[in-house]
């Protein structure tokens, strides 16, 4: 199968860091672009009592040359302090200096530049000391840590768990080692446990519902970091490399750093930092829109439901969600039958156990429309891999490699296997297979225009009333 989506199979990180609390990520990437735009809007309302066309177009300049901030938490207060200082005089001397030569200089008040000339860097200096001071609070309420294992005890493995403790501004804690060599043979810590065998760690990842994975092991090891990849490919843990080492296929890949050293993410979620606001933002305008649309048709529907076949208009069923846990999905009824459990048979062409209004309903996605709310619960996405009952996925998952991966974004109403082909039954273990593929696929390449274009074309697959059964 030829992916219609060119792979990215690498991409910088900019400034976010790995282990740190995202929601401190996101106040650093925007507050001293902020910082700048609203004491320049201060400065012009002191000055002049209203915002001119110039200090919008200077606003927009100034945040987009600043945008997205540095990471300065993990230097010390007074570097921190000093980097930003040397940052505003930069900056001022750029816009002086192009702004002396495009004469554009003199369409601001002197009064207001000499205001914001001081007023702009204390702010950021304020609002950086503000964020230090409150960052241990904020970290907590993010809730507890997240888990880590370092397989491999080795220099760069033990350093790397040490950054990890001692840095009080990320979520990430290591729990321990995993190292085949002898005690005698590898360098140790009275810090540190060794927790086991690298054969052991898939199980213990599983048992432990351990969130993230250092893979500290040696490039001549590749034949063993495959095989360790291959199992761990059953877990939703996300998974990074160190040191800079490629022997798998990455989704959303990237090189980053904790506490200074160098990892390279093999496989994580695409939607962290301002990624994930826009995903989320984007689910809530367009669900809060079309569920406004089709209130009276949701209605309908449902009476329709109730009125031509026995039992609940909307059927409840219990799905693999983000990170494999389990949610409840809503859809409206289309069987004579309430299937969920341990064993869930797909419906296929001409179903019995299909009702009239059924077969309408899920020719034309109908039935779907209550996923909507689950979109604004947050549980699901618009678009994403599409959800499969936890019996299928418990099948599904031991005969396909990486299909658990799929689950490290919320799941869609519509998704990027469906517009190409795969919608409704998957009678064949190929189908499948063809559909997780364009799952990961999705995965490795999001962007906020592909969740457009997936939506626009899943509007004409459902008129087209393709494999649905």
């Amino acid at each position: 199968m030829t992916p219609l989506v060119t792979p990215v199979m690498f991409r910088k990180a900019g400034r976010m860091s790995v282990g740190r609390d995202q929601l401190l990520n996101l106040i650093e990437l925007a507050l001293e672009p902020l910082l700048l735009v609203v004491t320049l809007w201060v400065s012009a309302v002191l000055a002049s009592d209203s915002i001119s066309a110039p200090i919008v177009i200077l606003s927009i300049l100034v945040f987009a040359l600043t945008f997205p901030g540095a990471a300065r938490l993990s230097q010390s207060t007074l570097k921190s302090i000093r980097n930003i200082l040397m940052g505003w005089l930069t900056l001022a001397a750029l816009l002086a200096v192009f702004g002396y030569a495009s004469s554009y200089l003199f369409y601001f008040d002197t009064q207001m530049l000499v205001t914001w000339a001081w007023l702009a860097p204390a702010a950021a200096v304020g609002g950086h000391l503000t964020v230090r001071l409150a960052a241990p609070l904020i970290r907590e309420m993010q809730g507890g840590p997240r888990r880590a294992v370092v397989a491999g005890m080795n220099e760069q493995g033990l350093e790397l768990a040490k950054r990890l403790g001692s840095d009080p501004y990320n979520n990430v804690r290591a729990t321990g080692f995993f190292e085949d060599r002898a005690r005698s043979r590898s360098p140790h810590s009275d810090e540190f446990q060794v927790l086991g065998k690298l054969a052991e760690l898939p199980a213990y990842v599983k048992r432990h519902h351990i969130d993230v994975i250092y893979l500290s092991l040696p490039m001549a090891s590749q034949q063993r970091i495959v095989s360790l990849l291959d199992a761990l490919r059953d877990t939703t843990a996300s998974i990074f490399f160190v040191p800079d080492i490629f022997v798998t296929e990455l989704i959303q890949g990237r090189m980053d750093s904790v506490g200074g050293i160098p990892i390279v993410g093999v496989c994580d979620s695409p939607f962290s930092g301002s990624d994930a606001i826009i995903k989320r933002g984007s689910d809530i305008v367009f669900s809060l829109s079309i569920l406004a649309m089709i209130a009276p048709l949701l209605l309908l529907i449902a009476l329709a439901v109730k009125l031509t076949s026995r039992g609940p208009a909307i059927f409840r069923q219990t799905r693999y969600g983000l990170d494999g846990s389990k949610i409840i999905v809503y859809k409206f009824r289309t069987m004579k039958v309430e299937e969920d459990g341990g064993t869930i048979k797909q419906a296929s062409k001409g179903d019995a156990r299909v009702t009239r209004l059924g077969a309408f309903l899920r020719q034309t996605s109908l039935d779907e429309l209550p996923q909507f709310i689950n979109v604004l619960q947050g549980r699901m996405s618009i678009v994403g891999p599409r959800p499969h009952a936890v019996a299928h996925n418990e099948l599904y998952r031991k005969l396909i490699k990486g299909y658990m991966q799929r689950h490290k974004v919320k799941p869609g109403i519509t998704g990027w296997a469906q517009v190409n082909g795969l919608r409704g039954e998957t009678d064949a273990l190929e189908k499948m297979q063809a559909r997780v593929e364009y799952d990961l696929d999705y995965l490795r390449n999001w962007s906020l225009r592909l969740d457009l274009f997936i939506i626009a074309k899943t509007v004409w697959v459902v008129l087209r009333g393709m494999n649905a059964y």
